[in-house]
């Protein structure tokens, strides 16, 4: 779990809560008519801009702001080099008998292990990489639609308001009233917009980079043993992936594994 998505989530939706509990009658901020107004309006949006498919595979998406977990990519080279070590031992067959959790990687070994040309493995993995990467931006299109056209709606929603406001002026007493409900429409939107859908699609953004750099890194490392590169050199051409301070550490734990 993510727990920094939660966290934000949570405490901007408390914030909010509190500031309106504290501000006097917790009442005046729910509205019914507003609150369909904006919902449905923006869903309408969606369903008119988007397949139903990808719509509802956002839901997946969206959960992977909040449930996702990243191999780090020191444990990855370290994964490298011991298969390495074995494939210098006993050979790239003997990869086959060993069991990996990533579909990625074990598509790649599988290639490595069927005997397919270098360029031939490259070239469908990047496109495996592509393809992921296509999905997760039609996910993030999606909920960046849905943080314009959720404000939008909560102005179209204010503009309604005021307009059943000022065919009653004849009344002063609902005037202040009446002004409130409309207004409610454009928090509403903004609440959508800027606690919910923007947010999100930065996360799942900065998501597809994370996976978009560790498959890069497994394709890498399975090029290397395609091509009989030693562990002591596959090791340094996975290094370029790491920081100077993951190098360190990764060098660190090596030497314990080896007794140093």
């Amino acid at each position: 779990m993510d727990s920094a998505t939660l966290l934000g989530v949570i405490g901007g939706s408390l914030l909010v809560l509190v500031s309106i509990f504290l501000g006097g009658d917790v009442g005046l901020f729910f509205n019914t008519p507003s609150f369909l107004l904006v919902v449905g309006g923006t869903a309408a949006t969606i369903f008119i801009r988007y397949p139903m498919s990808d719509v509802l595979g956002t839901l997946r998406i969206v959960r992977q702001a909040f449930f996702y977990e990243l191999k780090d990519q020191s444990e990855i080279i370290n994964d490298f080099i011991n298969l390495s070590n074995v494939a210098r031992r006993d050979g790239l067959l003997a990869l086959e008998r060993i069991k990996f959790d990533d579909p990625f990687l074990a598509k790649g070994i599988g290639f490595c292990v069927d005997g397919a040309e270098t360029r031939q493995i490259e070239s469908i993995l990047l496109r495996d990489i592509q393809s992921m990467r296509s999905r997760h931006q039609s996910g993030q299109a999606i909920l960046r639609a849905i943080s314009a056209s959720a404000p939008a709606f909560g102005m179209i929603g204010t503009l309604i308001g005021l307009v059943q406001m000022l065919t009653g002026m004849d009344d002063p007493k609902k005037i202040g009233p009446g002004m409130a409900v409309a207004i409610l429409t454009t928090l509403y939107g903004a609440l959508i917009a800027y606690l919910f859908a923007i947010p999100i699609a930065d996360k799942l953004a900065y998501r597809s980079t994370e996976e978009t750099d560790r498959k890069l890194l497994i394709l890498e490392g399975i090029l290397a043993l395609k091509k009989g590169e030693n562990p002591r050199m596959l090791e340094e051409t996975l290094h370029a992936f790491l920081a100077p301070r993951e190098r360190d550490m990764l060098a660190e734990r090596r030497a314990i594994e080896r007794g140093e």
